[in-house]
């Protein structure tokens, strides 16, 4: 069973009709005891960082990341799912779950620069056997997260100038994209992540 967080800022909807296409087993769920349960997790996300934060408080949620990152399972993140895991967002100076050591910063605006970063965009730089360089992918955000360990970086991507795309630390899976949101290369990515992390 693979659990994907209500914490009610999510393309839950869409991440689940995605997976379930997928042939995968899974659960909509804001109760901490189904997501340790779970097999697997997923983190989606859209809006603010410092409301999404109170809001996986409120729930006893950010706990229940937190051991399941520790307990080894697959964890992927989406989007503001991803923003989550790093220690402080430049968005209201909020915090974040500090699970990786990094911070989220805002796309400095530019001329001809549109923010926030909106449509598809391709990836390069990549190292990661779930993403393929020069694929394109729905990307929907203003902020982006800037790792302390670069070597966590597994994908970038370009809006202006270069930035991190994705993320990998041992279980854990992070994309700025909507794999959901992202055609038949974001169902490519997560047959790959089901198939090869959490074993569906």
């Amino acid at each position: 069973m693979i659990a994907i967080v209500d914490y009610e800022m999510g393309n839950l909807g869409s991440v689940a009709k995605a997976l379930k296409w997928l042939g995968a087993d899974t659960v909509i769920s804001s109760d901490p005891a189904v997501i340790d349960q779970s097999e697997a997790v997923i983190l989606p996300g859209v809006g603010a960082m410092e409301y999404a934060v109170t809001r996986l408080e409120a729930l006893g949620l950010d706990q229940a990341v937190q051991r399941t990152v520790a307990s080894g399972k697959p964890f992927l993140g989406i989007c503001l799912g991803m923003q989550l895991m790093f220690q402080s967002s430049e968005e209201g100076r909020a915090r974040g779950l500090g699970i990786l050591p990094g911070h989220v910063r805002r796309f400095e605006q530019s001329p001809g620069l549109k923010i926030p970063h909106m449509g598809w965009n391709c990836l390069d730089e990549v190292d990661d056997s779930h993403l393929t360089a020069g694929e394109y992918y729905y990307f929907v955000h203003s902020y982006y997260c800037v790792p302390d360990d670069l070597g966590l970086t597994v994908a970038r991507s370009s809006h202006g100038s270069s930035f991190t795309a994705a993320v990998r630390q041992d279980n854990i899976l992070l994309t700025q994209f909507h794999p959901e949101k992202s055609g038949d290369a974001g169902l490519r990515l997560l047959r790959s992540w089901l198939d090869k992390e959490a074993k569906q």
